[in-house]
């Protein structure tokens, strides 16, 4: 459960910074009046939240039994190039204003965002159980 916690802290906190300065002002952008004024908490969280306890499961829990935190981050990031590739390139199919721009762009941040925090969940952990 701390890894969890961990986690979710880790992956949360950077990903508002990114949201913040490079994908919000990304995406309006391209998609100008099509973006909402506020977040929608509710299905934010619930992805948020379904999302970092599948990463634990798969990647992170595992890694950590293993004290491999090289593992977490390789494999988080095929989780989170797979799970954001899989939005951005169903919206680049389906929706006409996308961009190659945003799914490169998103894509690779999932990758990186996901590994990262695997990673760092599993290195605080060794630490705080070592």
């Amino acid at each position: 459960m701390l890894l969890y916690v961990i986690t979710v802290f880790v992956f949360l906190f950077i990903d508002a910074v990114m949201l913040t300065v490079v994908m919000k002002p990304h995406f309006t952008r391209h998609l100008g009046d099509m973006m909402r004024d506020t977040l929608l908490l509710a299905p934010a969280s619930l992805f948020y939240l379904a999302y970092i306890a599948g990463l634990v499961y798969l990647d992170s829990a595992p890694a950590l039994h293993d004290a491999a935190p090289e593992r977490a981050a390789s494999q988080g990031a095929i989780i989170g190039a797979m799970a954001y590739g899989t939005y951005e390139f169903t919206s680049m199919s389906i929706m006409k204003n996308w961009s190659w721009t945003m799914v490169v762009t998103d894509t690779t941040w999932g990758a990186v965002q996901t590994g990262f925090s695997a990673w760092a969940g599993v290195m605080i952990m060794m630490r705080l159980q070592g």
